[in-house]
């Protein structure tokens, strides 16, 4: 059957001086998760969210917590963003050497695990890590900055990650993150993606609650 879609609002593009505010904002307004981008100036050129600010994250909301971590050696860190409120820890296959055993330890620690494909990389790096999969990011940016244009040719990958997880009877959610707004929602969830990630299209309108619903009407839930 397929899933309701839902909506990650990307705190990236929130204004963080008011930052607790924006989450309390867009989680009135119909947000699902709240998404984290955790990055270190090493994998993607930039450099943002630690531990103390996702602390701060979870006590502004009781939405789960969605957490995209853009670094390498993800597998150190996993732990203390775990302690800290994420309830997601998606990790980057390109940035990971032993892929099976990182995503075994997020789910040990009793999150739900996440992979997250840049633009460039194929599904097919996924096939033996299936069953420890509860959902896959496919990045339709090179991911590092808020406000890119989104990346057409990413599409047929989530397709392909579409019949793969029905040819192979394992369930993960597919969530896609870069230039996501009302022009694209509907060609992604028809692709098969059934969670988006939002964020200057959101955190940038008058109306948070607008936005969001009116991403979700275009996206079909």
């Amino acid at each position: 059957m397929p899933k309701a879609i839902q909506i990650a609002t990307s705190i990236l593009a929130a204004d963080f001086g008011r930052l607790a505010e924006e989450i309390r904002d867009v989680a009135a307004g119909g947000a699902d998760l709240i998404h984290v981008d955790v990055m270190d100036g090493r994998f993607v050129p930039n450099l943002t969210l630690g531990v103390d600010i996702l602390r701060a994250v979870r006590a502004s909301t009781t939405l789960p917590l969605d957490v995209h971590m853009m670094i390498v050696e993800p597998e150190r860190h996993i732990e203390a963003f775990a302690e800290a409120g994420a309830d997601i820890i998606t990790v980057h296959a390109e940035a990971v050497t032993h892929l099976q055993r990182t995503l075994h330890a997020i789910r040990q620690l009793g999150k739900r695990a996440g992979v997250a494909l840049n633009p460039h990389t194929p599904e097919s790096v996924l096939k033996y890590v299936l069953s420890d999969i509860d959902l896959v990011l496919v990045m339709t940016v090179n991911p590092g900055f808020t406000g890119q244009e989104f990346l057409p040719q990413v599409l047929p990958k989530i397709s392909a990650l579409r019949d793969m997880a029905h040819s192979s009877g394992h369930d993960f959610r597919i969530e896609v993150d870069g230039g996501i707004g009302p022009q694209n929602a509907s060609v992604v969830t028809s692709a098969g993606a059934d969670i988006l990630v939002a964020g200057a299209a959101v955190y940038r309108s008058a109306s948070r609650r607008d936005a969001i619903e009116h991403i979700r009407s275009l996206a079909g839930s």
